[in-house]
């Protein structure tokens, strides 16, 4: 993860102020297990439900939030310390999750994904008949 964030040079144009690239970071994730299945938390500050996109296709997992700076845009960025970034974390998830019953919630920053095991078939006696 680069802290580097403002460029050195501006381009010429001193009036500008520093320029400021996209970054990307990878959050930091905790993943527990239950009796129901996995859980998966994700510090994901600044995201909004709104810049949160969270998907499974081909037995993975991406998680995508974007953070906009609280810079309005009249203002002119003069000095900064705090870096503000998008998120992105993908998983290659187990054959044993039921993507069907995924399901997820943020709250305050925090991503809780709930990665249920599929329901094992329980033993049955099958009725053997004849024509």
């Amino acid at each position: 993860m680069s802290n580097e964030i403002v460029k050195a040079s501006r381009s010429g144009n001193e009036d500008a102020g520093p320029q400021v690239d996209p970054v990307v970071y990878t959050p930091p994730i905790d993943i527990f297990e239950t009796p129901e299945g996995l859980v998966l938390l994700a510090d994901l500050p600044g995201v909004t439900l709104e810049s949160l996109e969270l998907q499974v296709q081909d037995n993975k997992l991406t998680l995508y939030g974007k953070v906009q700076p609280d810079i309005p845009s009249e203002a002119r960025l003069i000095h900064q310390e705090y870096a503000v970034g998008h998120f992105l974390r993908s998983f290659i998830l187990s054959d044993e999750v039921d993507h069907e019953r995924i399901t997820a919630k943020l709250n305050q920053g925090v991503l809780e994904v709930v990665l249920p095991q599929l329901r094992k078939s329980e033993p049955r006696r099958i009725q053997v008949t004849t024509e």
